[in-house]
């Protein structure tokens, strides 16, 4: 695995898959329109329950050090993943799309 050095620290460098294999892979998730990210709308009970994805995903991503993109109102959470140091969708982003969908 290559890394790179950023900010003082090594970071992974993961390879671009690109949206159209990532989604091949996941189930419901969508290639964004304009742009190498995948996509998707989750829906929940009420806000309590969305908002609890939410803390749940924010942990993970914390420790994944990759961050989503996503919206939140009332019982439904919008999300977008890319990778942002790769310019479009890679492994990191099919891995924390699949925990976000084991958690729904």
């Amino acid at each position: 695995m290559r890394t790179q050095q950023e900010y003082g620290r090594e970071i992974e460098m993961t390879g671009k898959i690109g949206a159209k294999d990532a989604v091949s892979k996941l189930d419901g998730w969508n290639a964004a329109e304009g742009r190498d990210a995948i996509e998707k709308t989750f829906e929940f009970k009420d806000f309590n329950e969305a908002f609890g994805f939410m803390t749940r995903v924010a942990i993970k991503a914390d420790q994944m050090d990759h961050h989503p993109e996503w919206f939140n109102v009332y019982n439904r959470v919008e999300v977008t993943l890319a990778t942002h140091d790769a310019g479009g969708v890679t492994d990191k982003d099919v891995t924390l799309a699949s925990f976000m969908d084991s958690l729904a």
